[in-house]
């Protein structure tokens, strides 16, 4: 065995970074390595495109176990985390028979979301019958009013029933201060109820009692670092307001819970756990806990609605997978995963089934759940844990001085952060910056969708309130697309678009296919061509086609003669645009030649300047 080790160093000698480097650099052809090569993320620092063991050198990340503090590579010593399905509670029995239903599928951990007349002991006995508190985690969420009664409730039903409290764990939902970033309104005496709560929540000792929502923030669209950030300073708070009630750090930390969003930037998403877990702990440590677990962070991690999808909808499957896995790998404590149609419908039994199986291959057939931070010693990851760790940390600083995170909630300033945040991302979508495929990339040109789209009603407790502050957007990055297609489809005619296509063989093909894409995004039908002798076929095929508009495919030399021609003979029966952004077209503007699509263009913008020629 030695001997065919050191055969292998002896033919694979280690290549340092030096040598790697002049490769790169060579290969490059002059071009500067930092402007081609590193990656400047949404979250403001720079990735390399490649890391080396020198990198971790010194980074404090590599030098815990799991289970030991900071907790950087978890809070225990296996990956087993508990698969959650959320319960719309509308009517009690059916939602008895779909929770024991769903224990026999899998989950390990439900969510009830309850109306307000459902907090009393014969509304819990029914939806609790047949369930052991005991076997499965039970979380409930209702009106933050009426958390104090619900623990009540619980309490009593468990104690009647027998239930051993050392064994019942699971969570009430108290989250005032969610609720105040999600409606724009002030709870009034928010930090008394939440220390009643706290209070009330002795009785269930292995139940967290205060929620952290920053999937809220997640869905509204803040960026990686910045959803992180401000989850550390609202917790921050809610320890300082507590203590200061007189009541001890290890009870107020252990109660709390945070419910954080998963985006689909993998590697960063598995990074923001490990740092989440890290920060957290050093947070907690300067209370001065009697007891070190108190430092661990409870998450529960909820896959992102912000980059959800109408349109081409299967696609959600594929960015929950993989957001999914990136929780796992990160090893947080239960996975919620949204169902596929949510953003268009009330999940069905089938979405709900794809949902809890999509967590259950990443245990039963990937084995992740056997392997403890698979990601730790990796060079790169380890990089993102601490970029993301100081980016967010920075977050942090900035609302410790201005005030914290609840005055500036209170002020709307950090609703106003979180929707400039989304505005930008739309505007990166609106460019193809940021990909949405199926929306603004590769759009499945001949779907419909008004026909699947249901209305579904909001927060059951939300009552009437006037707007106080600014409150998150929580439209999706897809929505405009999607209004823009949806016109589309319920205007009179749908529009045509023809692809004139055109001299050199590979620029019009690839063109033409740009060019479809493009007008795919708007719904609009696209009639391509496999090519044109003359303008003139082109033009006599499109107007018999009744195309609306007539897309030049060519390649830049040959627009300066074809453009122009093309242009007098369409005149106003059409629209005229040319495919790509030629050296000529300041010449074809002066003849007036005014509509270009080119991987510049601004997708959203132009379509919505030929919709609202078209769909009048």
């Amino acid at each position: 065995m030695a001997d065919c080790k050191e055969k292998l160093f002896t033919e694979f000698p280690p290549v340092s970074t030096e040598t790697w480097m002049e490769k790169v650099t060579a290969d490059l052809k002059g071009a500067d390595f930092n402007r081609k090569l590193v990656w400047k993320t949404q979250e403001g620092f720079s990735v390399k495109p490649m890391y080396r063991a020198e990198d971790i050198k010194g980074l404090k990340t590599t030098e815990s176990l799991p289970g030991e503090f900071p907790y950087v590579r978890g809070t225990k010593n296996d990956n087993h985390w508990l698969v959650r399905q959320e319960i719309d509670v509308e009517d009690l029995k059916q939602a008895n028979q779909k929770a024991k239903d769903i224990l026999q599928k899998g989950v390990s951990s439900i969510g009830f979301h309850l109306s307000k007349d459902q907090i009393n002991a014969q509304s819990i006995a029914e939806l609790l019958d047949g369930i052991n508190p005991e076997e499965v985690e039970l979380n409930f969420k209702s009106c933050n009013k009426l958390a104090e009664n619900l623990i009540n409730v619980l309490a009593k039903y468990y104690k009647e029933k027998g239930v051993d409290l050392n064994k019942a764990k699971g969570s009430v939902n108290f989250d005032a201060v969610g609720a105040m970033i999600k409606r724009g309104f002030e709870v009034p005496d928010f930090a008394d109820m939440m220390a009643k709560v706290i209070e009330a929540g002795k009785a269930l000792p292995k139940y967290t009692v205060i929620t952290i929502g920053s999937d809220l923030l997640n869905n509204a669209g803040a960026y990686i670092s910045q959803e992180l950030g401000y989850a550390l300073a609202w917790g921050n708070d809610i320890l300082a307001k507590m203590t200061e009630k007189g009541i001890d750090i290890d009870t107020v930390a252990k109660d709390i819970k945070f419910n954080m969003g998963i985006g689909s930037n993998y590697f960063m998403e598995i990074a923001k756990f490990r740092a989440a877990r890290m920060l957290w702990a050093q947070i907690v440590s300067q209370y001065k806990p009697v007891c070190g677990c108190a430092a661990k962070m409870k998450v529960n991690a909820t896959t992102s609605e912000f980059n959800m999808t109408i349109f081409d909808a299967n696609v959600n499957m594929l960015r929950s997978q993989t957001e999914a896995m990136s929780a796992a790998l990160a090893g947080v404590d239960s996975i919620v995963v949204t169902p596929y149609d949510k953003c268009y419908k009330t999940p069905d039994v089938f979405s709900e089934r794809i949902a809890r199986n999509q967590q259950l291959l990443l245990k039963e057939e990937s084995h992740l759940d056997k392997s403890v931070d698979p990601s730790a010693g990796s060079y790169y990851i380890e990089n993102l844990t601490v970029s993301i760790a100081q980016q967010a940390w920075k977050e942090f600083l900035d609302l410790e001085d201005k005030g914290g995170f609840i005055a500036n909630v209170l002020n709307g300033e950090i609703q106003k952060a979180v929707n400039a945040s989304s505005e930008k991302r739309k505007a990166a979508a609106s460019s193809r910056k940021e990909s949405l495929l199926g929306t603004n990339q590769f759009p499945n040109f001949n779907e419909t969708a008004n026909q699947k789209i249901e209305k579904t009603e909001e927060c059951k407790c939300q009552g009437n309130h006037t707007q106080q502050f600014e409150k998150v957007n929580l439209n999706r990055l897809a929505t405009d697309f999607e209004e823009l297609r949806l016109a589309t489809e319920k205007a009179a005619k749908r529009p045509k678009a023809f692809m004139l296509t055109i001299g050199n063989l590979a620029m019009r093909l690839a063109r033409a296919q740009f060019s479809c894409n493009f007008f795919g995004c708007a719904g609009y039908e696209n009639i391509d061509n496999l090519g044109f002798e003359t303008v003139e076929q082109g033009v006599e095929a499109a107007f018999k086609a009744d195309a609306d508009i007539i897309v030049l495919c060519s390649s830049d030399d040959e627009y300066a003669e074809l453009a122009p021609k093309a242009f007098e003979l369409i005149g106003d029966k059409a629209i005229f645009v040319v495919a790509g952004a030629p050296a000529c077209m300041e010449d074809l503007k002066a003849v007036g030649i005014n509509n270009y699509i080119n991987v510049k263009s601004n997708v959203l913008e132009t379509l919505k300047s030929f919709n609202a020629q078209l769909l009048k």
